[in-house]
């Protein structure tokens, strides 16, 4: 019978090689939505009075539960050693740094993505540390600013950027992050949460699907990952069910969304999730007037976050 000390040491082989696995590196890519558009702390007659940022959220009785994890003992947004982002916006500093609020387009705490709360999801069910690479770029189509290469015509200068961001990040591992192990990396999933630029071009519309079927491939192709799994957002927006109708152009693209994810190609390796239930009401947001950014409601982006990473983690185990 063994003795308890070397029962320990026996558990501790046992998780060893689960902590000592590569990086895992996830790309999230796509428009402004995906550049992070929700509202954390600001207030005022600009920020509807604070309904609906993270801040009231957590703050709420009946609800500040779900987001305690956000915040530390100190009272300050929580710190993610273990899970890190980068983020190179155009024209402006790379971000880069370990997971917390503030890696949006605006470069503050003051904002945040879909990023947080995937960060947490996939953070908390891998025993490995964890890269986000973002690349969004706002009001930018998959039909000509994404388009990628097998889609014919002129490849889209933002699929382009988009993988050589990638690239860059993965050559820059060490240098961007200093707490990287040097045990190597695995490109584990991209993500792609977009569809509105491409909505509101009727000459778009038709041609959705197979550009995202093309851009799957593509990406796949250019990073060396012929299985890379990938995870559909739903397009998004203001839509309720109980609110404003949604244009057919919009329900086009959903379904082109939804139908790429159930080819037989793309069996068990791409996930769509649906987000149109996530939506709040434009007056319980902080942006009331910016549809197109889901009104930059907290708990939109926290719960879109979620989605996407409990997607992830299915195609994980697969």
């Amino acid at each position: 019978m063994r003795s308890p000390i070397v029962r320990l040491l026996f558990a501790l082989m046992l998780v060893q090689p689960i902590l000592a696995a590569p990086l895992k590196v996830f790309v999230l890519a796509g428009q402004s939505n995906m550049e992070g558009q929700a509202v954390t702390d600001l207030s005022g007659k600009d920020y509807n009075q604070g309904k609906g940022t993270l801040a009231t959220l957590m703050a709420d009785p009946v609800k500040g539960g779900r987001f305690k994890h956000l915040k530390g003992a100190d009272g300050k947004w929580a710190v993610r050693e273990d899970v890190w982002v980068r983020y190179q916006r155009e024209k402006q500093p790379l971000l880069a740094g370990p997971l917390t609020c503030g890696f949006s387009v605006y470069g503050d705490s003051h904002h945040f993505g879909a990023e947080l709360q995937f960060g947490h999801v996939v953070g908390d069910a891998l025993g490995n540390q964890v890269l986000l690479i973002k690349t969004a770029w706002g009001g930018k189509s998959l039909g000509i600013d994404f388009r990628p290469p097998s889609s014919g015509g002129t490849v889209g200068p933002y699929y382009t950027m988009m993988i050589a961001q990638v690239r860059e990040a993965l050559a820059n591992l060490k240098t961007d992050f200093p707490g990287y192990d040097g045990k190597g990396y695995e490109l584990a999933g991209f993500v792609w949460w977009h569809g509105w630029n491409d909505f509101c071009d009727a000459k778009l519309v038709p041609e959705y699907e197979a550009n995202l079927v093309n851009l799957i491939h593509d990406v796949r192709k250019d990073l060396k990952s012929p299985k890379l799994p990938v995870v559909i957002g739903e397009l998004t927006g203001p839509w309720r069910s109980d609110g404003e109708a949604l244009p057919a152009a919009a329900a086009s693209i959903r379904k082109a969304q939804e139908a790429v994810s159930t080819k037989p190609e793309f069996k068990g390796n791409v996930h769509f999730v649906e987000t149109r239930d996530f939506v709040r009401k434009a007056e319980d947001s902080p942006n009331p007037g910016h549809g197109h950014h889901e009104f930059g409601n907290a708990e939109t982006y926290f719960l879109v976050g979620d989605a996407l990473g409990k997607g992830m983690l299915k195609l994980q185990s697969n």
